[in-house]
């Protein structure tokens, strides 16, 4: 360590509160791709693993990809105040269990919530609003979106069908959200998406200390030893 190196001070850790990063997107837009991406480099946020009532796929993990429930757990919890948002799509039911949330937002950590615009409009409209951002992803067209859907090769031809049907009703959201993204570039899309979590943790409301050592500086208030 050099000299200069040594008689630099450390910068004093800021601490805030954690947010709850609401991502939307129509099914093929490369949500869960920049979900993936930024869960891997950013150990300031984790993922919001759901609850369904869907069967595991080949390979997925209990409490890891999500929590699996029978329907009548599902809808218990729900009655019960368990669940921060939850939602009915193609069939089963999916929803966010309220408890870990609390915890990591009280820690400081970040949480993403990957859902549909019904889960979004849940979250922004909880008691945890306030600590909510909402990132919709568009693809750069239909055409592309369904090509994209096709050249996955997951799904039947009428599968594909129902869900151009639903992206069609889930991009009607768009409006409702804060940052509207393009991914017709994954690199940018990627970058831009970045940017906004950075901005949104230096906003002066989600850092209580960064007011009390402004006051102190200004002269309102004295700092006590």
């Amino acid at each position: 360590m050099s000299s200069e190196a040594a008689m630099t001070p450390e910068r004093p850790e800021i601490s805030r509160r954690g947010m709850l990063v609401i991502l939307s997107s129509p099914s093929g837009a490369g949500k869960s791709t920049l979900s993936r991406r930024l869960l891997a480099d950013d150990p300031q946020i984790s993922f919001s693993v759901s609850a369904t009532t869907r069967p595991p796929r080949a390979g997925e993990v209990e409490g890891r990809e999500y929590f699996f429930r029978e329907r009548p757990e599902f809808e218990r919890m729900v009655a019960e105040g368990e669940m921060l948002e939850h939602a009915e799509v193609f069939g089963n039911l999916y929803g966010t269990p309220i408890g870990p949330v609390r915890r990591s937002c009280a820690q400081g950590s970040d949480v993403l919530f990957d859902v549909d615009w019904q889960g979004g409009q849940q979250i922004r409209n909880s008691e945890m609003g306030r600590d909510a951002i909402s990132i919709f992803i568009l693809p750069p067209s239909i055409e592309e979106l369904e090509r994209r859907l096709h050249a996955r090769a997951q799904d039947a031809t009428d599968v594909i069908e129902r869900r151009m049907r639903e992206a069609r009703r889930e991009m009607s959201h768009w409006a409702e959200y804060r940052y509207i993204l393009i991914n017709d570039d994954l690199e940018i899309c990627y970058s831009e998406l970045r940017a906004i979590l950075t901005a949104e943790r230096l906003r002066r409301d989600r850092r209580p200390d960064i007011a009390r050592r402004a006051r102190i500086m200004s002269g309102e208030i004295k700092e006590i030893a």
